[in-house]
């Protein structure tokens, strides 16, 4: 059996002489950290997103185990890994890792020195703070922010791109406190199922856009390049964090979507795809405002074979320049424009309408994505 903290450092084992041992588990004892890939990483996203102990079955070299998080509460503080025998652990076993995990949270938290129960103390006023739940005084009290102090809010989480494998929240919310608490060690740090959050009370953007590159930097060796920031617009209102915390969450809903998206965002940055966005959110709630006809061009083109879709959407990006257009889909100038008359008589677009033209546009960027 080994004990591991979030940062998937051992620190304590078991060394039965009896006992099941491989070459994973070997070379987390004799280096004291659980080797970084990505089967192994799959295993904690999995393990720490559910409750109770999970079985893994053998794979990869690795002998079958059954885990447990380790939690005070809804937050988790480590892992407890126990290698099954042949004949697997059973009930009592099962209870027995339960068990091994309350007595493990009940030993971490007694170690836990002041600042990080200071930390953990700014963690739940932070949250409470984007929630809303706090007036502007209590806020402050409560984060200890100076009067009149400009705001600057950070957000962290993982791109679309890492499939799962290196977003582990709890581990990325670790490895960036483990950078900014000695950088800025007045932040007030928050972690959420999706996000990690952090308040800098002073500095405005300019010094939140300063922290996240090198924050960014200084994960890249454990989480590549998966990692996304958001810099929120400051404010000086302590009351307004909530509002904050919504642009953050729009600016990461763009940047952990699109690979092309800058690593650091702030709003003016994704603003436009925000916007798409948003639309693509009222035709959703609202599918009666959606053009008929872009559908029935779209089904048309699937069942067909034809380019009717495309070829509109060329034209409008061209900003009705045929020739332009013509070249980027490489056919000719006339046959451009008989698809373009098609469309009218086909599907009722109107494309020599501006309003037209632009639903028609927004439907269409909104099927690409």
């Amino acid at each position: 059996m080994a004990i591991e903290d979030l940062d998937r450092r051992v620190m304590a084992y078991s060394s039965s002489p009896d006992q099941r041992i491989d070459s994973l588990r070997r070379e987390g004892i004799l280096s004291r950290r659980v080797p970084e890939i990505n089967h192994n990483l799959e295993r904690y996203r999995l393990l720490l997103g559910s409750e109770g102990v999970v079985r893994f079955p053998e794979a990869l070299g690795a002998l079958p185990r059954a885990a447990i998080t380790i939690r005070a509460g809804s937050q988790p503080l480590g892992t407890i890994w126990a290698i099954e025998s042949p004949e697997g652990i059973g009930g009592d076993g099962e209870r027995a890792l339960i068990d091994c995990a309350r007595l493990a949270a009940l030993h971490i938290l007694r170690n836990r020195n002041a600042s990080e129960l200071e930390l953990q103390k700014r963690e739940s006023a932070l949250l409470g703070a984007l929630e809303g739940l706090w007036s502007s005084h209590e806020t402050s009290f409560r984060l200890s922010i100076p009067p009149g102090a400009e705001l600057g809010l950070l957000g962290f989480a993982a791109s679309a791109e890492a499939t799962g494998l290196l977003a582990l929240t709890a581990h990325l919310a670790h490895a960036l406190t483990r950078y900014i608490v000695p950088v800025r060690p007045d932040a007030s740090i928050a972690t959420t199922s999706r996000a990690i959050y952090v308040l800098l009370p002073g500095g405005g953007s300019e010094a939140a856009t300063r922290l996240a590159k090198g924050a960014l930097a200084s994960i890249r060796g454990s989480f590549g390049d998966f990692v996304r920031a958001a810099v929120a617009p400051t404010g000086t209102d302590p009351a307004g964090l909530s509002a904050m915390r919504r642009e953050t969450d729009d600016i990461l809903r763009v940047t952990i979507a699109h690979p092309d998206a800058p690593h650091i965002a702030s709003l003016d940055d994704v603003r436009a795809q925000l916007l798409l966005a948003r639309v693509g959110d009222e035709l959703s709630h609202e599918p009666r405002l959606r053009h008929p006809g872009v559908a029935a061009m779209a089904a048309h083109d699937s069942e067909n074979g034809t380019d009717f879709a495309v070829s509109v959407l060329a034209w409008l990006e061209a900003v009705g320049n045929v020739a332009e257009a013509a070249a980027r889909l490489g056919v000719h100038t006339n046959t451009l424009r008989y698809r373009l008359r098609r469309t009218a008589e086909l599907f009722g677009l109107r494309l020599e309408q501006p309003d037209d033209r632009l639903a028609v546009w927004l439907q269409l960027r909104l099927l690409q994505r």
